[in-house]
């Protein structure tokens, strides 16, 4: 039996197999066979691919993966022909829900679907498998405060602000470096400067998921500010390019770096001192959960039913599924500390995630 119960905080565990589990096919004898899709290729999505594999073997399904390098469209692509051929679900992390919005309806009229990721609460998928966004930027946010305890000038990186766990995900940075009220409604345009006290927020680089041009934004702002002092990368590529850029600058000494998600160079920089911290969601959970709730669903379960499982917390209500976001350090705090407004910020120790990160990866 595959279990996941190994595993330290940050990667949550559970042990499949359970009541939802139990061959190969659909009630009417159909071999089961779901999709999941994210929004680009990048290393977060490894991780989650493995997930969704290996809830595939333990529930008894068919899982093809899907990693699109032409945004919306390379979606759209894929659902009209995971349609077209017949799928029994499709978990997707929508790039643009706003605009994906009948894609969307149309796919869950023919089929399961859930979103993972980012949501995209207007359509009418079953669930949301993730985060909440704006709280682990919040987190985020907290983490650059402490990197900067007497202020300074910061750049925010990011891939898209088209997906919603992007815009909010950064929102929670800004109003926490900010020491604002928090308010997930709220958004600041990204060129816009913002100050309040010692901290400004110089402005948001959007690279449309295009790695040579993330890198070439995190070039150009250390040379567009010679006293820039933060760079906080919100997608799992923008940290190891900032950092590259940041070193061939000869500015470590100078500008810190603040993470989002556990690429390998993000976690080796945090051991070799470079990278102050990175939050981690959980993508191998996302990729597992998505599968299992599928899985159970096809089978004639109930989202009552599917969603729970033994990992995360469950919102059935609301229909989602969250798995908090933990902050990875070198030296982390012992214990949980809360936010004056009631945010838990759990931090874990970086040698020790990526251990228990490559065994359940490999």
């Amino acid at each position: 039996m595959f279990v996941v119960l190994l595993l330290v905080a940050g990667l949550p565990g559970c042990q499949p197999g359970g009541e939802n589990g139990g061959g190969t096919q659909k009630s009417n004898g159909e071999a089961i066979r779901v999709a999941y899709i994210t929004n680009g290729p990048a290393s977060f999505w490894d991780v989650a691919e493995k997930g969704a594999q290996a809830a595939g073997r333990d529930f008894d399904v068919q899982v093809d993966v899907f990693m699109p390098t032409d945004d919306v469209a390379g979606q759209k692509r894929i659902v009209e022909d995971l349609l077209i051929k017949g799928i029994a679900g499709i978990a997707i992390s929508p790039i643009d829900p706003a605009g994906q919005t009948d894609l969307l309806n149309s796919a869950a009229e023919q089929t399961l679907l859930l979103t993972h990721d980012s949501d995209a609460p207007e359509s009418q998928r079953l669930c949301y498998i993730g985060m909440d966004n704006y709280d682990a930027g919040w987190i985020c946010g907290e983490v650059v405060r402490e990197a900067l305890p007497a202020g300074g000038k910061i750049i925010l990186c990011v891939g898209r602000l088209d997906q919603l766990n992007a815009r909010l995900r950064r929102q929670g940075v800004v109003d926490a470096v900010l020491g604002r009220t928090p308010d997930a409604t709220r958004f600041d345009e990204p060129g816009k400067s913002i100050t309040e006290g010692a901290y400004t927020i110089l402005e948001t680089r959007v690279d449309g998921f295009d790695f040579a041009k993330a890198k070439a934004d995190a070039v150009d702002s250390i040379a567009k500010y010679p006293d820039l002092s933060c760079f906080v990368g919100l997608f799992a590529y923008n940290p190891p390019l900032c950092l590259e850029a940041v070193k061939e600058a000869g500015k470590l000494n100078q500008i810190k770096i603040v993470g989002f998600d556990e690429d390998q160079t993000t976690l080796q920089g945090i051991i070799d001192g470079e990278v102050h911290g990175t939050v981690v969601q959980n993508p191998y959970m996302y990729g597992y959960d998505s599968v299992r709730v599928l899985a159970a669903l096809a089978r004639g379960n109930s989202l009552e039913q599917a969603l729970p499982g033994e990992a995360g917390i469950t919102m059935i209500e609301q229909k989602k599924k969250f798995f908090p976001a933990r902050v990875v350090k070198k030296q982390p705090a012992a214990e949980k500390r809360t936010t004056a407004h009631g945010l838990e910020i759990e931090e874990v120790e970086v040698e020790a995630f990526r251990a228990r990160l490559n065994e359940l990866t490999q």
